[in-house]
């Protein structure tokens, strides 16, 4: 599917749900795709990049930043502590913070940088225990925790169970958010983006439609 249609059918989910034009951004997940699928991306005009690992945004953005004005990176995979500092220095947001220790460092960090980049708590709305993420009981005091960091929370992120219908983790985040006077909700992928804008998304973030299918080979 083309980039193309992609916006297409987010603007018509946008409008579908009463939204403003523009009200979702667009995050392009472009995690282990060849460097020649991302570089047709970027000729169609498209600036914001979604990458889960900071090691491999280090290989690949400075290059294409040299080459082309204007690019957006953010991290949306777990982020280790040891690599904080190089993923403030890759992202402009990430959307993965999901434990105290991790805030902590993000905020000693901005203080020695002067800046921060925009960062989405992550929020186990399944609580699956092998999944990353605050559980949602959690979620009010680890937003006050950051906030008392100086810590520029925009808003929360959730992946939901795959085996499950999404709606309900969703309409959770958007609730949750709403209770924290956060106007971000990064939900939605490939396959259900257009119901998380139904829900409220402000990101979302889609791979394989637009890029087509990885090969982790």
């Amino acid at each position: 599917m083309s980039l193309e249609e992609i916006k297409a059918r987010i603007a018509k989910a946008e409008a579908e749900a009463g939204r403003a034009p523009g009200s979702v951004r667009l995050i392009a997940v472009s995690k282990v795709q060849p460097n020649e699928r991302v570089d047709e991306v970027l000729k169609a005009g498209h600036r914001i990049f979604g990458e889960n690992r900071v090691q491999e945004a280090a290989g690949k953005w400075p290059m294409f930043r040299e080459r082309y004005e204007g690019i957006e990176l953010h991290l949306i995979g777990p982020l280790q502590t040891n690599k904080a500092r190089q993923a403030m220095e890759l992202a402009q947001a990430i959307h993965s913070v999901d434990r105290p220790k991790l805030a902590e460092t993000l905020a000693r960090l901005a203080q020695e940088r002067g800046d921060c980049p925009d960062l989405f708590i992550q929020v186990n709305t399944g609580e699956e225990p092998q999944k990353a993420g605050i559980a949602p009981a959690d979620v009010d005091a680890f937003v006050a925790q950051c906030r008392g960091l100086d810590l520029p929370v925009r808003g929360l992120m959730c992946i939901p169970p795959a085996e499950e219908e999404p709606s309900m983790h969703f309409a959770l985040l958007a609730k949750m958010a709403a209770r924290n006077g956060l106007d971000g909700l990064s939900m939605g992928m490939s396959g259900d983006f257009e119901k998380a804008i139904s829900f409220g998304a402000t990101h979302v973030r889609v791979g394989s439609a637009i890029f087509g299918a990885r090969d982790y080979t």
